[in-house]
């Protein structure tokens, strides 16, 4: 996405407006409701005005975003933009972050809960950053911690999903004898 602002994308090069962005969005959403979606923003881009990152925030709103890396923007010596007056100061650039992050939090959230007591395809990864569980992926790159056996690392198992957190799921195989540990 980069920004909600037509302005911003030109002056950042991007070939497409906001409009036509969520156009795609709300096509594919349309066909697969739920689709997942991740991006990239960038807030406090040099001119960016209070209403440019009210289109941005509007926008970021809009497409629910199930992650996002979100970019306060900095200067980059031997680029255009470093050359553009008005730079952004920290604190705007900070608060304007912190908006769109608070944004994702809610909608992370609000789809981890929709998945509770749902059993989801998970890729088996491998230990935990404890090494006492199991980390996998489902098939949206949702983040989940489960226990299992070692031979199940690069299967798909089914995961009853118990527990959820802003960026993470926790669950237990479904069926017995598949490799839950003892």
């Amino acid at each position: 996405m980069q920004s909600g602002s037509d302005r911003v994308l030109k002056a950042m090069n991007r070939p497409y407006t906001a409009a036509r962005y969520r156009e795609i969005v709300e096509s594919l959403r349309a066909v697969r409701p739920d689709m997942y979606f991740s991006t990239d923003v960038i807030v406090g881009f040099p001119g960016e005005t209070e209403e440019e990152f009210e289109q941005t925030r509007q926008l970021f709103e809009a497409c629910n975003y199930d992650m996002a890396y979100v970019f306060k923007y900095s200067i980059r010596s031997g680029t255009l933009a470093a050359e553009l007056g008005d730079q952004i100061s920290d604190e705007i650039k900070e608060h304007r972050n912190q908006v769109l992050l608070e944004i994702l939090r809610e909608n992370s959230l609000r789809r981890s809960a929709k998945l509770l007591g749902t059993v989801e395809e998970v890729l088996v990864e491998g230990p935990d950053k404890t090494g006492r569980r199991f980390t996998g992926r489902t098939a949206g790159n949702r983040v989940t911690i489960f226990d299992a056996d070692p031979r199940l690392i690069g299967e798909l198992v089914p995961l009853k999903i118990e527990r959820a957190t802003v960026s993470t799921l926790y669950g237990e195989l479904v069926l017995a004898g598949v490799g839950a540990a003892s």
